[in-house]
């Protein structure tokens, strides 16, 4: 599967790892809290060495890779592998939080689509639907819709994925939530009827490492932590 960074160990630490601390970016922030727990590796869903990223290791780059070094700390980064595995990715753990059954992939005919089709057990309106996804996320989900509108069948993909709308309006959805919203899905969702929720890319993306973490733990009886570093987007 073509991804746009490297999957894996991104910068080499300790050979022994019993401590690993996970996040969703490799920040700064993040680094420091590894540092100050002693942690052996650090886990996360965006890491470094992106395509289209200046190659110079200079600035914030340099500082944090800096760290890891000095520190012997491991980087281990899994984007799409993230996103689209079955059981610890973001999108079924997404499904599982917010109570969605999934019944197809968005992408219709890819057997690794990112994005996933589902139902829920009942209709609600959009305005409720809004305060579920505020409630079991813990941030604030902003929608484009009919308040009072009923849905049921609901696309999704974690993180940016806003401008896949359109493979919900394909399938006649009637809802479609990512993490982030552009000023055209506002246009979108209005024109075509199906309501639009941001929940969040920080939201929408804990539950990935937070699943892939507690899976190491208990396989490999290793002692793991998940940060969570605040983030509004």
């Amino acid at each position: 599967m073509k991804d746009y960074c490297p999957n894996g160990i991104q910068v080499e630490g300790r050979a022994s790892v019993k401590r690993i601390v996970g996040g969703v970016t490799a920040s700064q922030a993040l680094i420091d809290a590894a540092v100050e727990q002693n942690a052996c590796a650090i886990l996360v869903h965006h890491g470094y060495f992106w395509k289209g990223e200046a190659q110079p290791i200079t600035g914030i780059k340099k500082k944090r890779i800096k760290q890891l070094l000095v520190n012997d700390i491991s980087l281990l980064a899994y984007h799409l592998p993230v996103d689209i595995h079955a059981e610890c990715g973001n999108n079924a753990q997404l499904a599982l939080r917010l109570g969605i059954d999934i019944t197809g992939p968005l992408e219709l005919g890819n057997p690794r689509s990112v994005g996933q089709v589902g139902r829920l057990d009942k209709a609600v309106t959009v305005e409720q639907f809004s305060e579920h996804v505020t409630n079991k996320l813990g941030r604030q989900c902003e929608f484009v819709g009919e308040p009072n509108r009923l849905i049921q069948n609901i696309g999704f993909c974690t993180g940016a994925a806003q401008g896949m709308i359109d493979l919900a309006v394909s399938q006649n959805l009637d809802a479609y939530l990512s993490g982030e919203i552009s000023e055209p899905t506002v246009h979108v969702a209005r024109e075509t009827g199906v309501a639009y929720f941001a929940a969040g890319h920080h939201a929408t993306e804990k539950g990935g490492i937070q699943a892939l973490g507690q899976h190491l733990q208990e396989k490999f009886d290793i002692e793991f932590e998940f940060i969570d570093i605040d983030n509004p987007v």
